[in-house]
């Protein structure tokens, strides 16, 4: 690197946030602080978890700061006396204010989950699966007050694999975020970048997704429910019911995703109803097609083979999910 190194403080929450944190602080550039959210409650007990953030924190050495929101006097305090070059935020899930953007004289940079403008928000890595895209991307983002509407620095592509599900998916838009948001950090200490502004009329959402999402409806068409069951897996998981308790899908497969239910002819089986297929795997009509089951979570139980489910549970003639 012909210029110095950036001073950077980092803030994360979400374990994708992680391979971008390592990234950096195995290049030229300094972690002076590392910012992330105040440990939960969560699991059995409620004990209070740190983020995946924390522990690699922790691991590095790198001093840290676990605040339940950056925005009050406290948290932009400490990122002041960090005194940053630049500020990197990763899947943190909080907008910044106007003070805090400022304090960092080569502002702060947004590495964001798609090829920007499209999938703007909270969710782009489940939305790119939802929307069957067959290409998604990463993108690093010089941050303004907005919701990801600030100039792009870098873009990289990355095309998405046709059984690949959210976790797997983003596991390596993390991984090449992390060499993009190096290769932003090495551009910006040369003043090498060209910002580029976002075309707004370009722009497409990615909300968070809420829980009436995650449930499957089986009238719908065999193509559409697998992507929601990818997009959904293998966290929180899209849900159904099987005799009045929660069943989890977490692998599924469209079967003659062009054609009618199954069944009889005149009488093809109504959406939802379930049936062991030649190799047991589980079979549920849609409608338009059907879906198999290939691997699902019965409430109380962990993740296991559909086939295995089905011999488990001995489905008779005529049951319905949902």
């Amino acid at each position: 690197m012909d210029q110095a190194p950036l001073r950077v403080v980092f803030l994360g929450n979400d374990p994708w946030s992680v391979p971008a944190l390592a990234a950096i602080d195995a290049s030229a550039h300094e972690i002076a602080l590392v910012v992330t959210a105040a440990p939960r409650p969560a699991g059995r007990g409620s004990k209070l978890r740190p983020t995946a953030v924390a522990d690699a924190a922790h691991v590095a050495g790198r001093p840290l700061l676990e605040t339940a929101t950056i925005r009050d006097g406290g948290g932009t305090q400490r990122v002041r006396e960090a005194a940053p070059d630049v500020l990197v935020v990763v899947a943190f899930g909080e907008l910044l204010t106007g003070e805090l953007l400022g304090l960092a004289p080569r502002g702060a940079v947004n590495l964001h989950f798609s090829l920007l403008p499209a999938l703007r928000g909270a969710a782009p890595v489940q939305h790119a699966l939802l929307a069957g895209l067959d290409e998604t991307g990463v993108t690093t983002m010089r941050m303004d007050e907005g919701l990801d509407t600030g100039p792009i620095l870098l873009q990289r592509p990355i095309v998405i694999g046709s059984d690949e599900d959210a976790g797997a998916l983003g596991l390596r838009l993390a991984a090449a975020g992390g060499e993009l948001l190096v290769q932003t950090l090495d551009a910006a200490a040369r003043d090498a970048l060209s910002p580029r502004i976002q075309d707004p009329t370009k722009a497409t959402w990615a909300p968070k997704l809420g829980p009436a999402d995650r449930v499957v409806d089986w009238s719908g068409a065999a193509r559409e429910l697998v992507r929601r069951v990818r997009a959904l897996s293998p966290a929180p998981a899209a849900t159904t019911r099987f005799r009045g308790k929660g069943l989890k899908v977490f692998r599924a497969a469209a079967i003659d995703a062009d054609a009618p239910p199954p069944g009889a002819q005149d009488a093809p089986d109504a959406p939802g109803t379930i049936v062991p297929g030649a190799d047991a795997t589980p079979l549920v009509a849609t409608g338009s097609g059907s879906v198999a089951l290939l691997e699902v979570g019965p409430e109380g139980r962990g993740r296991m083979d559909g086939a295995a489910f089905a011999r488990g549970a001995r489905i008779e003639a005529g049951e319905r999910l949902g």
